[in-house]
């Protein structure tokens, strides 16, 4: 876990060095393993196994007695020095958003004397936290740190509304798990001046009077395609590190190669890979990777290196079935020389819900944490670089509510292809007749119905959501359902009806507070992407490997920025995303490719779910034989065992609830049974966060 953490307050020596303190005592404090960056008057430190490349620091030389002015980028950043220059000096006339523009997956975090500006991401995967310390602000890309420093309690109303509304920032506000501490929104950035903290956006906000002039969908596409290849590129002409040193080799392994003993010691391949699924997302990283022109150094100008080819991982679940053209796919891929494919079968021990006994604590809870071991085993076998392609969907797809903003713009007949495919979806029956005037009146309905309005009306249907849930069998069923401005997510059924009602007075508080409105379908589609951002930042936590770094490039501001271009009327058509990626391809030379490639396969993850809940079921049982969920007053012991059996035995029951359900309550047991604190020093907390290890009782529940 890599993180960085700093400070801004009134006093004028605090952090790295012996000060007296508030109360008048000597005061030293510093996260444990750290590597400062700067020291007073506001420090900043990286903490973890940070690369050296990964770390840049950017001094610009003022006269004697000016303002320090000094940039520092955390993360994999494309940007040459004099791009951090040019950046730096734009940040210090208030300009934000260059510093966000450079190609990569980073935290920049500028200094101009006594004020510090640190920039959050677009999609959320990169986010920062804030908390009241010591007459002035501690800052932190992840809320464990500042949990310690200020040695808060769990936020129980937060964990009711990440489980009833996950999807809604209504709801969840800017809290986390832990009282007191804060989260910045994605797209923006945290102001400290002398401990004085300021939250500002750095992205336009579009209105809702005058519709957006509609890009071009050449051009917009192409935007795409230059963001990805910018993206990949970035990775690409980054330094490559070997694996640090393990144990040695225990020699010839019978049915086991040098890779799979490598895999086994948790090392990864030296180099860059990528995963290969056989989807759209994945398989266009790889070949971007693999035949990306233009790299210098490579043979031909092609490939990933001087003779390098890249890793190509194919994870086969052995206990799945139904995912024969999948794997098809991905071998007719790999088929291209400049890849060096390696398939992970696995069985039964990579099911969701396989070892959840052993685990690293992470960050926040997350529904990952139930399919870490499955992720871990794929991993094992990738590059010290290893390519995800992660966040394609959430950014490059429709959110089902932005058929409602086609209908605000007078584009009717926009709505005509992707209401057919709904209608295909359901099948040859009396349901799907009605389908497309069901969606089109939910559609027109969401359209008319204001902010207020909308957050009002799920505010009062709330609390009914754990008898009232329907069963979302069918896409189009699904669909209406997103049709609306917040909906419970799939968790709400099973939490009791006091945890629902706090949630839905969180609701009716945000109902009547202003807030910069936006259409729709664009703020339901940035509260799945910020949603789907916070998941993969836990789960590289979770399924963390030493000396292996993630990249999902279709996270990456740039990338993010060009697909939310893209017109609506061009994402809401069945197929678009693999569409809009076969061009990206075509665009940057690469045109053969498998039938049926971009082929969904969503049905084959939900029949593993339902495999692993039915294997895992006794240690299911026996974590909610006592939960601590039921101690905060959450959810009923009874209630949850009762589904867990039901869901096992077949019934058609949404499995995400459930692996909520376990991932909140797994977290939970590891955070109270958790040793240490991230803090060292004189002046260091004497108790880690969620002092004394014990969940709130019910009767502690606060909004």
């Amino acid at each position: 876990m890599r993180w960085l953490v700093g400070w801004s307050s009134i006093a004028a020596s605090f952090g790295t060095v012996g000060a007296v303190g508030h109360q008048g005592e000597e005061r030293t404090v510093h996260p444990v393993g750290s590597q400062l960056l700067w020291g007073d008057p506001d420090p900043l430190w990286a903490v973890g196994d940070w690369r050296p490349d990964e770390i840049r620091v950017v001094t610009i030389a003022t006269p004697e007695g000016a303002p320090t002015t000094r940039l520092a980028v955390l993360g994999c950043c494309g940007a040459t020095d004099e791009q951090l220059r040019v950046g730096l000096l734009a940040a210090r006339g208030g300009a934000l958003r260059h510093l966000t523009a450079w190609p990569g997956s980073y935290t920049a975090v500028v200094q101009i004397g006594r004020r510090i500006t640190v920039a959050g991401d677009l999609a959320g995967a990169r986010p920062v936290f804030h908390t009241p310390w010591a007459n002035g602000t501690a800052y932190a890309t992840a809320a464990l740190p500042l949990a310690d420093l200020i040695e808060a309690q769990l936020d129980i109303g937060h964990l009711a509304a990440l489980l009833a509304c996950p999807e809604t920032p209504e709801a969840l506000g800017d809290g986390t798990p832990y009282a007191g501490v804060k989260r910045i929104p994605p797209g923006h950035a945290l102001i400290l001046r002398e401990g004085s903290r300021e939250i500002t956006g750095y992205e336009a906000v579009a209105s809702l009077a005058v519709a957006a002039p509609q890009a071009d969908p050449v051009s917009a596409v192409e935007g795409v395609r230059d963001a990805l290849v910018e993206a990949v590129r970035a990775r690409l002409t980054a330094p490559r590190h070997a694996p640090e040193t393990l144990p040695p080799d225990p020699g010839p392994v019978p049915g086991m190669g040098p890779a799979e003993r490598r895999a086994a010691r948790g090392a990864p391949v030296p180099g860059i890979g990528a995963d290969l699924s056989g989807g759209s997302a994945s398989a266009t990283l790889a070949l971007l990777a693999s035949g990306l022109p233009g790299l210098p150094g490579t043979v031909l100008g092609h490939g990933t290196g001087a003779g390098e080819r890249l890793l190509a991982v194919t994870f086969n679940d052995l206990s799945a079935q139904g995912r024969e053209d999948e794997m098809e796919r991905a071998r007719v891929i790999a088929a291209n020389p400049r890849l060096h494919h390696v398939v992970v079968a696995a069985g039964e021990e990579a099911l969701p819900y396989a070892s959840l006994e052993s685990g690293p604590l992470t960050d926040e809870p997350a529904p990952s944490l139930v399919v870490a071991e499955r992720h871990r085993r794929r991993l094992s076998a990738g590059s010290a670089d290893h390519f995800v392609g992660h966040g394609a969907r959430q950014v490059l797809d429709a959110h089902p509510a932005r058929l409602a903003d086609l209908l605000m713009d007078r584009r009717r007949r926009h709505l005509l292809r992707p209401v057919a495919a709904l209608a295909r979806a359901e099948g040859p029956s009396t349901h799907s007749l009605f389908v497309p005037l069901a969606v089109y009146r939910a559609a027109r309905r969401l359209a008319r119905t204001s902010y207020r309005t909308g957050l009002e009306t799920a505010a009062s249907l709330l609390p009914d959501a754990n008898r009232d849930a329907p069963d979302l069998d069918t896409p189009a069923d699904a669909s209406l359902a997103s049709l609306a401005w917040s909906r419970p997510g799939p968790a709400a059924r099973w939490l009791t009806g006091e945890a629902l009602a706090e949630v839905s007075l969180r609701l009716q508080e945000a109902a009547i507070r202003p807030a910069s409105v936006q259409r729709p379908g664009e703020a339901r589609a940035r509260a799945a992407l910020a949603r789907h951002a916070a998941d993969q930042r836990i789960l590289e936590q979770a399924a963390e490997i030493r000396s292996q770094r993630l990249h999902a490039p279709y996270l990456d501001n740039q990338v993010v920025r060009a697909a939310r271009a893209l017109p609506e009327s061009l994402r809401v058509q069945p197929g678009a995303r693999a569409a809009i990626l076969r061009r990206v391809l075509a665009g940057a030379g690469i045109h053969d490719l498998p039938p049926g490639w971009g082929t969904p396969s969503q049905a084959t993850s939900t029949a593993a779910g339902r495999i692993g809940l039915r294997t895992a079921l006794p240690e299911l049982i026996a974590l909610f034989d006592a939960p601590l969920l039921a101690d905060a007053g959450l959810v009923e012991a009874r209630v949850v065992r009762k589904a867990l059996r039901a869901a096992s035995e077949g019934e058609p029951l949404p499995l995400d609830g459930l692996a909520e359900l376990a991932s909140t309550e797994l977290w939970l047991r590891r955070l109270v049974t958790r040793r240490g604190t991230c803090w060292t020093g004189t002046a260091a907390p004497r108790q880690r966060a969620v002092a004394g290890g014990v969940v709130p009782a019910r009767r502690t529940l606060q909004p």
